[in-house]
């Protein structure tokens, strides 16, 4: 992604066209042309940044306590190694054999659903430019946290409604509203009643909204060079935090009653469909799955790289983060449990109120509150940079790959390219700190984040394990690593992941209820709206396979199977040998 100017002249992005079989034709050097990661370590802190976002700090310890408690952990365990650790093998394995971004990579896999790589770089982009939204309100937030005493403590406030105000917490059971929550609507949102009245600009998140991106662009206009060097800071100090924010949670009265609330096992759980459904759902979105940032960070690593193992080394990462941030969330629900005294389950919430509502109220009762919340607030901010990292360098790969020679003829310097792209999404966010931005935000993230990824993910895997076919992916891991994978991953690949994606789809389907912002129902015309955002990512599924049919000759089985057929020459011989790296040896066990 970063060349020098006068390397530029010469870089050549190769993949031109969305024709796959123009893309056979001029089969790329990837060594000589594309910039890599500065090392091994820098590849694995963006992926686990990306993979480690805010959804494990919210939630996951929600959707465990919900799901049965400690008997959650059985299903969830079982589809991070039944589908998550396969298929995030398998996009490292599309993104550093190709060496270029999802949309080509997809393009090459499979022809007829080329459409799936643009849909990724779609529903990424479109991520994003909401997504970031979440770091103004971190950034509000910790700016708030600088006080003699925090904003959010007192009902004595001009933004408060003091009829229905509560300075303590009162529970998810009464009409009353926590001092944290009216803060949350009434002076961070300034919330209207309803997404049909949009209001006016909250001039105070616009400007923390252009910090984010600020922030972003900054970390990212180097491409791998400077993310790589970032990480090694956002990636590794939330767990600093993490861990203090333990130590200290654990010492609190009440502490004990809320950890074990969160992993007291309700074995009859198990029997219920959505609990699994719930399970597969939180590893495929906590992980990335099918958004094209796995496969866009892996283009940049070496061709011997050993994916088995970083893989493996995020997957358990995130894991054991969502795990100990359920520790830390429900050590700290059961303190303020036993302060209001009331029972967790009044207390614990889903979504951003557990960590824009609930936890500032804990945190406002803790000893030394004015060092727990800056930390706090400023561990959300690197949690979220991390993700967003992954995702803008989506859309960014696709525009260097895509465009790369005609956008560099004018705009001269690939930084440009870079910021341009984060201009966009800037603008495109500015619906989101209206004044009934959250009703915005909201719908945004149901259509975007449940919606149209379980579509993407089930075409992804349809294109890459069924019509691209697993020994052809096997190929691709020995060729890179040496090693051919084993059975369970062949298994995985070929059975286990479709059925379970196609379950989830088909779950989700049936168990479909529209968008809602608690108790807010969206008006019919809004829900028009949803659907069209999904859709603009989705669409490109069925126009890439109608495109590809148009194109081909022939009667239509003919060009159906012409348009089946990968255009990935692997066996090119201008690919690296197959040299597997000294550190392969820990993954061949488990490979062969």
């Amino acid at each position: 992604m970063d060349v020098d100017a006068e390397d530029s002249k010469e870089t050549d992005f190769t993949l031109k066209t969305m024709d796959p079989k123009a893309m056979t034709e001029t089969t790329p050097e990837p060594e000589a042309q594309r910039p890599t990661w500065s090392g091994r370590l820098e590849f694995i802190l963006a992926s686990v940044g990306y993979a480690v976002g805010l959804g494990n700090v919210w939630r996951f310890p929600y959707l465990c306590y919900s799901s049965g408690g400690g008997a959650f952990m059985v299903p969830y365990l079982i589809m991070v190694v039944l589908c998550g650790f396969p298929l995030l093998f398998m996009e490292f394995s599309i993104g550093q054999y190709t060496r270029i971004g999802p949309v080509h990579a997809f393009a090459r896999i499979c022809p007829l659903l080329k459409g799936v790589g643009l849909a990724t770089v779609v529903i990424s982009f479109v991520y994003s430019t909401y997504y970031n939204v979440l770091m103004s309100w971190a950034l509000y937030y910790l700016f708030n946290t600088f006080g003699a005493t925090l904003p959010w403590t007192s009902c004595n406030n001009t933004w408060n409604v003091v009829a229905n105000c509560s300075s303590g917490f009162p529970g998810n059971s009464t009409h009353l509203q926590s001092a944290s929550q009216q803060f949350f609507d009434h002076r961070l949102l300034q919330k209207t009643n309803g997404i049909e009245e949009i209001g006016g600009l909250r001039w105070e998140l616009f400007g923390y909204l252009v910090l984010s991106w600020v922030i972003v662009y900054l970390c990212i206009f180097k491409g791998v060079k400077s993310t790589g060097k970032v990480v090694y800071f956002t990636a590794l100090f939330p767990y600093f935090i993490l861990f203090a924010l333990l130590i200290n949670n654990v010492r609190l009265p009440g502490a004990k009653t809320g950890i074990l609330y969160f992993v007291t096992p309700v074995w009859s759980r198990l029997f219920e469909v959505k609990v699994w459904v719930n399970a597969a759902a939180q590893v495929f979105n906590s992980i990335g799955i099918a958004f094209g940032s796995m496969v866009s960070m892996a283009s940049y690593n070496k061709f011997n790289n050993n994916i088995f193992r970083d893989a493996l080394i995020v997957v358990c990462t995130n894991s054991f983060t969502s795990i100990l941030a359920g520790f830390v969330i429900f050590s700290a629900i059961g303190y303020m449990a036993h302060i209001h005294n009331l029972p967790v389950d009044n207390i614990a919430t889903d979504g951003p109120g557990l960590v824009f509502v609930v936890y500032p109220e804990v945190l406002s009762t803790m000893p030394v509150f004015q060092l727990w919340a800056p930390l706090f607030f400023f561990m959300l901010l690197c949690l979220g940079l991390d993700s967003q990292f992954g995702t803008v360098e989506v859309a960014i790969t696709f525009v260097k790959d895509e465009f790369g020679p005609s956008i560099l003829r004018v705009l001269k310097r690939e930084e440009l390219v870079t910021l341009a792209v984060c201009v966009v999404g800037f603008i495109l966010g500015i619906p989101h700190i209206t004044k009934g931005g959250i009703y915005v935000f909201q719908l945004m993230d149901h259509y975007t984040a449940v919606v149209s990824l379980v579509f993407l993910a089930f075409f992804e895997v349809i294109a890459v394990c069924w019509i691209f076919g697993v020994p052809k992916i096997s190929l691709m891991v020995k060729r890179m690593l040496g090693k051919t994978p084993n059975i369970f991953f062949r298994v995985c690949w070929l059975l286990l992941c479709p059925l379970l994606v196609m379950c989830i789809l088909i779950s989700s389907v049936a168990q479909y209820t529209p968008a809602r912002y608690g108790t807010y129902k969206y008006p019919v015309w809004a829900e028009c709206v949803g659907w069209g955002v999904s859709l603009i990512s989705i669409i490109w599924i069925p126009l890439g396979a109608a495109q590809e049919m148009k194109n081909n000759k022939g009667s239509v089985l003919q060009r159906l199977k012409t348009a089946m057929t990968s255009t990935l020459d692997l066996d090119a011989e201008d690919y690296p040998a197959e040299k597997p790296s000294p550190d392969h040896a820990v993954s061949e066990t488990l490979l062969h």
